[in-house]
């Protein structure tokens, strides 16, 4: 039986630090009660080792468009594919801090590749998905010490998409050799043509709250980059809470994650419907935060550091 939590992304800007829907649980920790301010450590295990990212590319995506996430991919863990700061593995080293408070005395370690790409152009199940057929396609990746992520074109629809969420992580269990398994799903779909002004933003004017103009996407495809920022945020609860009982704040059906905690926030100085300080492409006018492989820019969420209890920024 598949397990998920939503990501319902920050782009209702006028309610993005209240109470939200259950789905994203966009809440801003309160400062009253410092105990609960923390996103508690609840036991359960964490991926580690290296684990595979395969990617299932559900409807007609270009091969620009998935190179954009391909090299995001590749970028998490390779220091060496670029040279200039602040990167995307600077950013995934966020996450170090909170496997040094699971096991602080022999801490495990996270490392993540590109695993296989598997192309489903021909809407096999369809364009309009139930959250059982996401599990159902994210199941054709690997079974074991993987992290299988389904991404959607922008014509097809999937239950609560632009509704309530952007996206969602989950696990799920499967025998692989004889032996009970479990292995994590994200699913993510394009919001370019459905609902880019809640899934997309800072890229796209937002549906609700402060009407500030919008950014320039780093990459020149707002549903793709608006991708990247979704898909990032749920890479690292993923990681920090693959099987929903690592580490998290409020309900286990709807909890508080590593990114979820810093909701519209990408640089200092974010407030809603500002996204910070960013940095600029002088060339093609997009707003960054990150540099990746093969020369790419990326908007990548703060992180909560849980050694300050603030979010943490690249920028």
């Amino acid at each position: 039986m598949a397990s998920h939590h939503c990501f319902h992304v920050r782009s209702l800007l006028s309610v993005l630090f209240s109470v939200f829907n259950l789905c994203f649980a966009s809440r801003i920790l309160v400062t009253q009660d410092q105990q609960n301010q923390l996103l508690r450590y609840h036991k359960g295990a964490l991926l580690q080792g290296t684990i595979s990212v395969n990617l299932i590319w559900y409807g007609n995506f270009k091969p620009g468009q998935r190179a954009i996430i391909s090299d995001f991919i590749v970028s998490l863990s390779d220091s060496a594919a670029t040279r200039s700061n602040p990167s995307v593995a600077t950013w995934w080293k966020g996450i170090d801090k909170y496997y040094r408070l699971a096991n602080s005395k022999n801490p495990s370690s996270l490392s993540l590749r590109l695993g296989k790409q598997i192309l489903d152009d021909k809407y096999s199940l369809g364009k309009s998905l139930s959250e059982k057929q996401i599990v159902q396609l994210a199941s054709k990746g690997e079974q074991k010490n993987a992290i299988n992520v389904v991404l959607t074109a922008s014509d097809v629809t999937v239950a609560g998409f632009c509704v309530n969420r952007c996206g969602t992580h989950g696990s799920k269990n499967s025998i692989v050799k004889g032996k009970n398994q479990k292995f994590a799903y994200i699913w993510v779909g394009n919001s370019e043509t459905q609902c880019p002004g809640y899934c997309a933003w800072p890229f796209h004017q937002p549906i609700y709250g402060p009407q500030n103009p919008p950014l320039g996407s780093p990459n020149n495809d707002v549903g793709m980059d608006g991708v990247v920022t979704v898909l990032s945020g749920l890479l690292a609860g993923t990681a920090t809470n693959p099987f929903g009982n690592g580490f998290y704040q409020g309900p286990a059906t709807a909890p508080l994650e590593a990114a979820a905690a810093c909701p519209g926030v990408y640089g200092k100085g974010a407030y809603p419907g500002y996204a910070g300080d960013l940095l600029l492409d002088p060339t093609t006018g997009g707003s960054y935060n990150a540099h990746g492989g093969s020369g790419r820019k990326y908007l990548l969420p703060a992180i909560f550091d849980p050694s300050t209890s603030q979010c943490s920024t690249l920028v």
